[in-house]
């Protein structure tokens, strides 16, 4: 099944809790701390499968995780680092932040490779606490917990040349003929329920082509299916009306409809090339023909899927305006990246019951690092709230002896 759009949750590694211990052996007293650090949590990574032409693969697995860095042990053993998880995806695919809608990345060239979340630190030992003034630190830090995010990801086709025109209009067949690819071809609106690419070649030179799937009106407001596929012709660098000029309705509204929802779907789409090709005019009246030329400004080609006429003069001409063209490149946008908070942040808020509650990236750090039951610790705890200024910006907010301080799950009274 054809997936261009997915919806799935990530979450980098946390980091692994470092370790608190202390060297023991025979006829060797206080042989001091000897705790390992905690190892990183894996990353989360996005490359490029040349090979993958559609996001099938996330159509059930909704939810990836990195793997957890392993906790630090005696002997000042470091934990191991957790692996990393790579998620392949199709050339093309834009990563987006669900909430915000901005692009992370655009999977655009073969190599590419993108770290999307990095994973926790690693917490500290407790041999990493030991000063000429604490000897025996009997604490360590926990690793750093990292946040589950949900993202999306489309896939917008890398093609040279998109075909473009009414269910019906033969875009399959001409694909077929230009390029040898094997669409379904039938004669029933939508018979093409996903975009086909292939490869025409012309002399020394080739191209790829793409068949989007049918336009009709409303197509831009989700009518029909052509919404769905819109964004496969965001890349390419020609677009190729394919026209059925044998039909009895009126050709020339039938190009001013797929026109006017292209446009709609994407002004930019007006500064890109257009190439008309009149198709099925072996069994199409002349006088037809005329009519739309002198209604039509443009370049315009009388073609024929079925009896290959013009097919030809169509592809090289279509290799002619390539050759002036720029070459493909990715979409522009500042890359989104999920902020990482200040590590020095912090605030000072009032509960309910009168406690005051500490929050802040700075805060959460510090209460990973201490055990507020060990003495050590807690002085530690103390030193580093003295020192960053929080206990300065307690005392300005009004807090008293015996008044409650509430850090995550933990609570104690204050005590000048």
């Amino acid at each position: 099944m054809f997936i261009d759009r997915a919806k799935i949750y990530i979450k980098a590694g946390d980091g692994g809790d470092g370790c608190t211990s202390f060297y023991t052996e025979k006829y060797v007293p206080n042989g001091g701390p000897d705790g390992g650090d905690g190892g990183d949590g894996g990353s989360v990574i996005f490359k490029v499968n040349p090979n993958a032409a559609s996001l099938s693969e996330f159509r059930f697995g909704k939810h990836y995780r990195a793997e957890n860095g392993s906790n630090g042990s005696g002997k000042n053993r470091h934990g191991k680092n957790g692996g990393d998880l790579i998620l392949y995806v199709p050339r093309g695919t834009v990563v987006r932040d669900e909430q915000s809608n901005c692009i992370i990345a655009d999977m655009f060239y073969p190599d590419d490779s993108v770290v999307v979340l990095k994973g926790g630190i690693g917490g500290k030992g407790n041999a990493r606490f030991k000063s000429s003034r604490r000897q025996a630190p009997g604490f360590s830090q926990k690793g750093e917990p990292t946040k589950e995010r949900s993202i999306v990801l489309e896939l917008k086709t890398i093609a040279d040349v998109g075909l473009a025109g009414l269910p019906n209009a033969g875009k399959s067949t001409l694909l077929s003929v230009l390029t040898g690819a094997n669409p379904k071809i039938a004669n029933y609106p939508f018979t093409t329920l996903t975009p086909n690419l292939g490869v025409c070649y012309v002399d020394e030179s080739s191209f790829t082509v793409a068949d989007i799937p049918g336009l009709i009106e409303g197509a831009a407001d989700g009518a029909g299916l052509g919404h769905r596929f819109l964004r496969h012709i965001d890349r390419t660098r020609i677009i190729v009306h394919v026209v059925d000029i044998s039909t009895d309705g009126d050709a020339v509204k039938d190009y001013e409809t797929v026109n006017s929802e292209l446009f709609k779907y994407n002004e930019e789409l007006m500064n890109v090339p257009h190439i008309i090709a009149l198709n099925k005019i072996d069994c199409a009246e002349k006088e037809k023909i005329a009519d739309f030329r002198k209604r039509v400004n443009g370049e315009i080609y009388e073609i024929s899927g079925v009896t290959h006429s013009g097919l030809e003069a169509l592809s090289r001409a279509i290799a002619k305006r390539l050759s002036t063209l720029p070459p493909p490149s990715p979409i522009e946008f500042e890359p989104f990246v999920y902020e990482e908070a200040d590590p020095n942040s912090y605030a000072i808020s009032r509960a309910d019951d009168g406690a005051f509650v500490l929050s802040g990236a700075m805060i959460e750090k510090l209460a990973r690092t201490v055990v507020l039951d060990d003495r050590d610790s807690f002085m530690y705890f103390q030193r580093r709230l003295d020192v960053s200024g929080v206990t300065k910006a307690l005392k300005k907010a009004g807090i008293k002896t015996g008044d409650l301080v509430r850090i995550l799950d933990t609570e104690f009274t204050y005590d000048e």
